[in-house]
């Protein structure tokens, strides 16, 4: 492992890239930005810029070799999780991911796993909005347990703003979805449909299973029976109509008005426990999520090494409460 405390996001120049390194600057770090071109990354005149191609096997080693972290906001990751996830573990850096796509982060699971361990680095895909929130939620919920009869996880969007990221990566992710069911992931090709009673400001919505890739990363390190993830439907509409625009800025920090909620339930038995999660813009709120996995990284405060969940290598209830972000808020019971 590299003495160095460098954190590299690669991808700097995309909408949630630069997100992140706004929040790594506010977290007083000095990212590295990097990217495929140093064209797309004139905008960070003041930050030290690299670029390398992700079939560049050796220049990518070379963009990691002094680096402690690299946070992967290159998408689609179908593309780019494998081949900088393995030049993060051959030089010794710990890597994360905003991915939701679900084989992706089962090929970082499957593929780096042991030598991740050997190498004494963390491999944490899906370390986002989708995937990590929940993860870490259903683990803040169950506390010691590992075990639950029964999960709902429920994610509801007063709209869809989609980034061309989003677009791409859709067209690109279509392997089918994945479902735990009898405590084994199965692909689901009839999806079900029901209701859900969100917070305001969303709402009771309407809603259909469509998993993303908490499904894989929960698999990873916990056992339960049952899960069913559920997305309202009305920002799907957002999603597929071509003229839907692009998040645009409502404040001063870029985040636009979306507002959010993720309610996990669990059961056991006869008993149900609930935890929630409010904030507002899906793309922005992945920031600080990751900020503070970074620095918890560099400070050791993780469970580790090896190609790991969310909820795995932190203390999920103690993580959720400490999430930089005024506009988010985490409960559960």
């Amino acid at each position: 492992m590299t003495d160095s405390q460098r954190v590299l996001v690669y991808g700097a120049s995309g909408h949630t890239g630069k997100f992140v390194v706004d929040e790594l600057l506010r977290r007083g770090l000095q990212p590295i930005v990097a990217g495929r071109s140093l064209s797309r990354l004139q905008q960070f005149a003041d930050l030290d810029r690299r670029a390398a191609s992700i079939d560049d096997g050796p220049g990518l080693r070379a963009l990691l070799n002094d680096v402690a972290v690299v946070i992967n906001c290159a998408g689609p990751f179908l593309d780019t999780a494998l081949p900088l996830a393995t030049a993060a573990v051959e030089t010794g850096t710990h890597y994360l991911d905003v991915t939701a796509e679900q084989p992706a982060v089962q090929q970082l699971y499957r593929e780096l796993d042991a030598s991740a361990r050997s190498a004494g680095t963390v491999v944490m895909p899906a370390m986002a909005f989708y995937g990590g929130l929940a993860d870490l939620l259903l683990t803040a919920v169950l506390g010691p347990e590992t075990t639950a009869d029964e999960v709902e996880i429920a994610i509801g969007l007063d709209r869809w703003w989609p980034t061309e990221g989003t677009r791409v990566t859709g067209a690109r992710n279509t392997a089918p979805r994945l479902v735990i069911r009898d405590g084994v992931l199965v692909p689901i090709f009839d999806p079900a449909t029901g209701e859900w009673d969100f917070p305001e400001p969303i709402g009771a919505q309407s809603t259909v299973e469509l998993p993303f890739s908490e499904a894989v990363t929960i698999d990873r390190h916990l056992k339960v029976g049952t899960l069913r993830s559920w997305l309202n439907t009305a920002p799907l509409d957002d999603l597929r109509d071509p003229d839907t625009p692009a998040p645009q800025a409502h404040d001063e920090h870029g985040r636009s008005a979306q507002r959010f909620a993720v309610e996990v339930t669990v059961g056991f038995g006869t008993e149900t426990r609930r935890a929630t999660a409010t904030g507002r813009d899906i793309y922005a709120t992945t920031a600080p999520i990751l900020a503070e996995a970074t620095v918890r990284l560099l400070d050791g405060r993780y469970r580790g090494p090896g190609a790991l969940a969310p909820g795995e290598v932190f203390d999920a209830a103690d993580f959720l409460t400490a999430i930089p972000d005024a506009d988010f808020t985490a409960v559960w019971r």
